[in-house]
């Protein structure tokens, strides 16, 4: 049985979020064809995600040399672990997020560092970085403001870093072009549902 891991990087709820609404439509379809799959979820703006901050790297050099954490560097290493391997279990990964100021939300980068970690999802070698976690799918949901045809500097940094760490089979699905023409909103939102649905069943 595959595992599937869904990653929710938005603060709102589907009935607030385009892109929101649109993975729970994808989610829909999904799990009506397969029933017997294993979903995860995590929702970075309710679940512990940590940052790399000072804490996270005295943790890690304190575990490098045996020396005992303190009780908020064991909670974030631990828990930088735990992300890691749980994304490194799964089969398929499903990401939603909003375009916002031409990037990622930060919640969603700091998902993505417990997910690039050498020696784990990639490895220095004599030819340079090599990925780890081939045979891995992800299907990337956003929503843009406007139409940017997957090229906008968050689409194209999802797909950079996936094939980075091995990961080839990368699908995007926008939800875009509504803040541009408003008028055209229950179309493209038509449009994105119905895709959604589509890519749910080859996914």
């Amino acid at each position: 049985m595959s595992k599937t891991l869904v990653i929710k990087a938005h603060p709102l709820t589907k009935e607030q979020s385009k892109s929101v609404a649109v993975l729970d439509t994808f989610l829909n379809e999904y799990k009506s064809l397969n029933s017997e799959e294993e979903i995860q979820l995590v929702d970075l703006y309710s679940d512990f995600t940590p940052e790399i901050d000072a804490e996270m790297m005295s943790g890690w050099q304190k575990l490098a040399s045996g020396t005992e954490l303190s009780d908020v560097e064991a909670k974030k290493v631990n828990r930088f672990s735990e992300l890691t391997a749980q994304f490194l279990a799964a089969d398929k990964i499903i990401i939603a997020n909003p375009l916002w100021n031409l990037q990622v939300p930060t919640r969603l980068k700091a998902w993505i560092d417990t997910i690039n970690v050498a020696g784990k999802t990639f490895a220095y070698t004599e030819e340079g970085p090599k990925g780890l976690t081939s045979g891995k799918k992800l299907m990337h949901i956003q929503s843009n403001g406007g139409t940017y045809g997957g090229q906008d500097p968050a689409a194209q940094y999802i797909k950079m870093v996936f094939n980075f760490i091995g990961v080839e089979n990368v699908q995007h699905l926008a939800v875009e072009g509504i803040d541009y023409n408003p008028d055209q909103k229950e179309t493209i939102l038509k449009e994105a549902h119905s895709k959604a649905k589509e890519l749910a069943r080859e996914f």
